[in-house]
């Protein structure tokens, strides 16, 4: 079931907490990995946050990891 997530621009991006919040309230377990632009030393901060059982979360990653090594299969 996908839901209607509702997040408040700001003029530069989106609340974080507002994207979490929404994420929270409809599902049993979430997954948020971002990412900053690029450094001119081409280094980037990467972040995970996720909300519900660490197993699940651990199952969710396994099976989004596994759907872009499909992709990448079928581009080659």
């Amino acid at each position: 079931m996908k839901a209607t997530i509702k997040i408040k621009k700001k003029k530069k991006g989106f609340y974080l907490n507002n994207i979490k919040k929404n994420l929270k309230k409809n599902n049993a377990c979430y997954v948020l990995i971002t990412c900053s632009q690029p450094s001119q030393d081409g280094k980037m901060q990467v972040e995970l946050n996720y909300s519900g059982d660490e197993n699940l979360a651990s199952y969710l990653i396994d099976g989004a990891q596994n759907v872009f090594e499909n992709e990448v299969e079928k581009a080659r």
